[in-house]
């Protein structure tokens, strides 16, 4: 078994053999087929938010069930699954109101990078490696619990079912759940890239008008056109708020989504609000990063700023509807998924991912 181990910030992850421990009570064995190459993960690795480390990082992923331990009803060996990156206990007030990607749990597990009981399943030589979100699909084969796991339907891609699990429930869920966005309203989307195409069709699902995408580089803006969006925006050489008012008879967005995590367009994307207008914040930034707004504007104009994660949805409910969305053919995740990479590549996906040259990405194990 093998995997990508991430040990130092500013320094590229590296491929390196591993122990994996049976699962105990409660726990699945993994054999994860593709694991996708998210912002999130790269975040981590790039020091804005801390991890424990030495840590098999991956959230974003689809596999196959290879052992059960003892006690576990969901799944079971040769079952398809993908995963569920914020685990939920089931039973705190937030899992209660149907809110589990909030659940205390599965934040502490993201700070301590163990599992549920605060052990972890990973070795390398006898030392401890940690599980990022409790799932680590840069790992070919991983320990989980099962409530981190969610079966689907076996004639689905578990190539594009990884991309399902973060990317898809994240852009379409935060347009449909977090915002709640009305047919015939106008939306505008800051980012092109893997989530915020997803919002983009998420808008284009429920019959917004018009679905804006604004972005720097206009090979993605080029993209976004496929995904549905109506207009487009590149701020590398117009206004932004300036071009979305004149796109909404001098008004401003009903709704504006920020899949960045870069403060400033984030302030920008409030901005472009028209009077009870709705922002709703995607993008992770930096922990220490400040945003900046009009208070006022919050008041007088009822304008609301928000934050969405993992698509403010039940991944349980939603993930098996966007699957058969696309099975359907009313989902496009043909044009979402742009490259396959070996594990072995893993840094140079990174790299294709921040220079713009794929919407998503997975590597693929053994």
């Amino acid at each position: 078994m093998k995997a990508a181990i991430f040990h130092e910030v500013g320094k590229p992850m590296t491929i390196e053999p591993i122990e994996v421990e049976p699962p105990k009570e409660g726990e699945v064995l993994v054999h994860y087929r593709a694991g996708g190459v998210c912002h999130s993960d790269h975040h981590a690795i790039a020091g804005l938010f801390p991890v424990p480390t030495p840590i098999i990082m991956g959230h974003e992923g689809a596999g196959v069930v290879e052992e059960v331990g003892p006690g576990v009803t969901s799944v079971k060996p040769g079952d398809h699954v993908v995963t569920v990156w914020r685990y939920s206990c089931g039973s705190c007030e937030l899992c209660l109101s149907n809110r589990p990607a909030i659940c205390g749990e599965g934040i502490r597990m993201r700070a301590d990078g163990t599992l549920s009981d605060g052990t972890t399943r990973f070795s390398i030589n006898g030392q401890k490696v940690h599980h990022f979100l409790g799932v680590s699909t840069f790992s070919s084969h991983s320990v989980m619990s099962e409530k981190s796991v969610l079966k689907i339907r076996e004639d689905m891609s578990l190539e594009k079912a990884a991309v399902v699990s973060c990317a898809v429930i994240t852009g379409v869920g935060a347009v449909v759940n977090g915002a709640k966005v009305g047919p015939g309203e106008s939306v505008a989307i800051f980012g092109a890239g893997g989530v915020g195409l997803n919002a983009v069709q998420g808008a284009a699902l429920i019959g917004a008008e018009p679905i804006i995408a604004v972005d720097l580089m206009q090979n993605k803006l080029d993209m976004a056109k496929k995904f549905g969006a109506t207009h487009t925006v590149n701020s590398s050489d117009e206004d932004a708020v300036e071009a979305i008012r004149a796109l909404t008879d001098g008004k401003g967005a009903h709704y504006a989504f920020e899949f960045i995590g870069v403060p400033e367009v984030m302030s920008t994307a409030f901005k472009s609000l028209r009077t009870g207008g709705t922002a709703v914040i995607v993008g992770i930034a930096d922990v220490k990063s400040q945003v900046s707004i009009q208070p006022t504007s919050l008041v007088t104009e009822e304008k609301r700023l928000i934050g969405s994660l993992y698509g403010s949805s039940n991944p349980r409910l939603f993930v098996p509807r966007l699957i058969d969305l696309y099975m359907a053919g009313k989902l496009n995740l043909d044009d979402l998924l742009t490259k396959e990479w070996p594990i072995e590549q893993i840094n140079e996906a990174y790299d294709a991912l921040l220079n713009g040259e794929v919407a998503r990405s997975v590597v693929v194990h053994e």
